[in-house]
């Protein structure tokens, strides 16, 4: 019995292959980015940057919803080698970028003040946020484009290029910042507006890199402005009805997280401290969430491209079984580093270091349970399950997780913010033993390059 959720040695060498550069990329961003949130802090501008940085992080999640749904057809598309298709939905994927890009531009450009009043009313530091986000908005196009480059590598397994590309980009972006915020080698102190200019060239440089790269190596996405946008609707409709549901629930997803951060606002300044502080380190450890759900929907879906509906769904048993050893190991080393890790925050209130310690600990059995869900999506994702996956994710989150986060704090009165995440985890726990359900079942296992037309 135990042993159908273990493969032989090539497929986990095919597995680290796709995961471990995009797991170190992640790990790296997220390192650096916690080097972004020092520098910034350093002039009295750490509210400001992270207040604008909320839609950055809108943008990019509505985008992944956009880019993942046709993404299934890309890895499938690669798989039964079928590159014509390919260069089709990586057009379809770029007009997508763009026009989520000039979405959030548009948004800001014309609504930026309310837009930074929803999530602060102080007048200083929504005056800082809009000269960041003045600057900022134009890098969303190319963060975008850059994402769909960076998907489709991964549709590819050749996920080394982003990692590349990826570390390249992060680490332009830490020297910008350094030099344009405080003015070094002969340039202006440009304060908040350097941290803008620097997040606005590394992502034009990321995307130049990821264009004159694609170009140079011929990737099979890449040809003539008519081979990749010369699609019609027939191509595009099927397409269309497995993505608008990933746009949906990532839409859902980003807004319902942010009504998590209200109900916890509710126990206090020192339950947000702690629970920042908690949440920074836990997203060190959400590399390994990313780099096992792009390695399990790029290897499904090629698997299902090739029509191999059996290994397909052998190799999701796989994943299960790799998902239970790493939320072992995952957990063992979070509860162990915890009070190490929450130390380098050098927190001088002392309820607020020991309540960040067990919000960590907390995050562990978070990210233990997060493992088995991403592999449960990533199996809905590679088969087009994608209208289920809303239900999974987002239903999952707005049904029990957040009725709940509020019922803890406002009706059972509960202060611990770690007992109050705690107890919120139960939402994972059932989106676990429903999803389980759903991946046995083998509906998610389904070939559609063969509901494309491409007549």
């Amino acid at each position: 019995m135990i042993k159908k959720y273990f493969g032989d040695w090539n497929f986990y060498k095919r597995v680290i292959f796709i995961a471990l550069p995009l797991a170190l990329q992640q790990l790296l961003s997220n390192a650096m980015g916690i080097v972004d949130s020092i520098m910034v802090s350093w002039i009295g501008e750490v509210t400001a940057v992270g207040t604008a940085s909320q839609l950055e992080n809108m943008c990019i999640t509505v985008c992944f919803g956009a880019v993942t749904g046709i993404g299934i057809f890309a890895s499938q598309f690669f798989g039964a080698e079928e590159y014509d298709n390919m260069k089709k939905t990586f057009g379809i994927g770029v007009i997508f970028a763009v026009l989520c890009g000039l979405l959030w531009w548009s948004g800001i450009t014309f609504f930026g003040h309310q837009i930074v009043s929803f999530y602060i009313q102080d007048e200083i530091v929504i005056t800082s946020a809009l000269k960041y986000l003045n600057i900022a908005r134009f890098s969303y196009i190319p963060l975008c484009l850059s994402f769909t480059f960076s998907y489709f590598y991964r549709c590819m397994q050749k996920t080394y290029i982003p990692m590349y590309i990826g570390i390249s980009s992060m680490m332009s972006n830490v020297v910008l910042n350094y030099v344009l915020i405080f003015g070094h080698f002969g340039f202006p102190a440009l304060g908040v507006a350097g941290a803008a200019w620097g997040t606005l060239c590394a992502q034009s440089i990321s995307l130049i890199a990821y264009l004159s790269y694609a170009i140079y190596a011929k990737e099979p996405f890449i040809g003539s402005f008519s081979q990749i946008f010369g699609f019609h609707f027939d191509f595009v409709k099927p397409i269309l009805k497995r993505t608008y549901p990933l746009v949906i629930n990532e839409a859902l997803y980003s807004f319902g997280s942010s009504l998590f951060i209200k109900a916890y606002g509710i126990l206090g300044t020192n339950a947000m401290d702690s629970y920042y502080v908690g949440n920074q380190i836990g997203t060190l450890f959400i590399a390994a969430c990313n780099g096992i759900s792009s390695a399990a929907s790029a290897i499904l879906g090629s698997e299902l491209g090739k029509n191999k509906i059996d290994r397909a769904k052998e190799y999701g048993d796989y994943f299960l079984g790799l998902a239970g050893v790493l939320a072992v190991i995952v957990t063992t080393v979070i509860f162990a580093s915890s009070s190490f890790l929450v130390s380098l925050f050098g927190l001088a209130d002392p309820i607020v270091h020991d309540l960040a310690i067990w919000v960590v600990r907390v995050t562990a059995v978070r990210i233990s349970m997060r493992l088995f869900n991403v592999v449960i999506f990533a199996s809905m994702r590679a088969g087009g399950d994608t209208k289920y996956m809303v239900f999974l994710d987002s239903g999952i989150m707005w049904l029990v997780g957040i009725p709940l986060s509020y019922f803890l704090v406002l009706v059972c009165g509960l202060k611990n913010i770690a007992v109050v995440f705690l107890l919120v985890q139960i939402e994972q726990f059932v989106r676990i033993i429903i999803g389980l359900y759903r991946h046995k079942s083998g509906i998610w296992a389904q070939n559609l390059t063969k509901e494309v037309k491409t007549a």
